[in-house]
């Protein structure tokens, strides 16, 4: 990272760890919903922005983690921290198992296999009642008593959040990830250097997927309640479409994507029940005039400007 690039870095956290001192205390709900739904779009971009395989399975691994951690202190009367690390845990076994299976395909049937992968999960919420709560979900008190404040819980997030964006940063640029992005370029070249590409599209599965169950025990933390719907299909879309409307590939995109959807989700919800058309159409417009994300978008404008005499 260059010096300007860490100044920009610490002057964003710097702005984000003073918000809530001039938010509300929903305002701060918001930002935090926006900081970990951040995290789960960065987790989906690990895959499509740098290895060329978009995933639409990661709002069931990020629901596992929340349905582990809920279930764990809820039921099990688990300290909230160990049901953290098994919530990552659980969600790392899984997005493993939808690697195994998933790898050896591309295109919209790596879409689709993914899809359908995260609806198993999702029946299997939803019917086995004995321990999720089916339809009814369950709740738990998940938070621990250092973070019962929303502004404490939202430091203890942002901190989180700045952990782990950098840890997928270094991750992308690593060696390793200079290797998936040569995947999405050209898989066929890559194989004929010698590169075993199944092995490395499992192990960038599975390290998204550890990303997405933090992002998903943190969940647990923020709502202290799931249900079938924190895995459904819609999350995914959800994440994926946070991912687009930030950046593909750009990895911090994610968090203006997310930041940009949730915003609207609940400014629009508030005037009008038509909310999720106006979503639509915003996201058109997204699309038309740039394609590219608002992060893409945005470095377009300045190169160009750097560029003019």
């Amino acid at each position: 990272m260059t010096a300007r690039g860490a100044t920009t870095a610490a002057a964003i956290l710097i702005v984000a760890a003073l918000l809530p001192l001039g938010l509300s205390s929903y305002q701060v709900g918001l930002a935090t919903e926006v900081l970990i739904f951040g995290i789960l779009a960065m987790s989906i971009d690990i895959l499509a922005g740098f290895a060329g395989r978009t995933s639409l399975g990661h709002g069931a691994i990020f629901g596992v983690s929340t349905y582990v951690v809920v279930y764990m202190t809820s039921q099990a009367e688990m300290s909230p921290w160990l049901a953290l690390l098994l919530g990552i845990a659980a969600a790392t076994v899984v997005a493993a198992v939808f690697a195994l299976l998933a790898v050896r395909t591309s295109g919209v049937y790596f879409l689709l296999l993914t899809l359908a992968l995260g609806m198993i999960i999702w029946g299997v919420c939803l019917r086995w009642t004995q321990v999720t709560g089916g339809e009814n979900g369950m709740r738990g008190d998940v938070r621990p008593a250092i973070l019962v404040g929303q502004s404490a819980f939202y430091w203890a997030v942002l901190a989180c959040a700045a952990v782990v964006s950098y840890a997928m940063w270094r991750f992308v640029c690593s060696p390793f990830g200079l290797t998936l992005r040569g995947i999405r370029d050209s898989e066929s070249r890559m194989r004929s250097l010698g590169y075993n590409v199944p092995l490395h599209l499992f192990i960038g599965f599975s390290v998204s997927g550890i990303f997405a169950g933090i992002a998903g025990a943190l969940y647990a933390m923020f709502n202290n309640f799931v249900s079938p719907s924190t895995v459904a299909l819609a999350q995914s879309v959800e994440g994926v479409l946070m991912m687009i409307a930030g950046g593909v590939g750009t990895l911090f995109g994610a968090f203006v994507g997310a930041a940009a959807i949730i915003v609207l989700e609940n400014i629009v919800s508030s005037y009008t029940q038509r909310w999720l058309m106006v979503l639509g159409i915003t996201f058109v417009l997204i699309m038309i005039f740039a394609p590219e994300g608002i992060i893409g978008k945005l470095r377009a404008i300045f190169s160009r400007k750097a560029k003019a005499p």
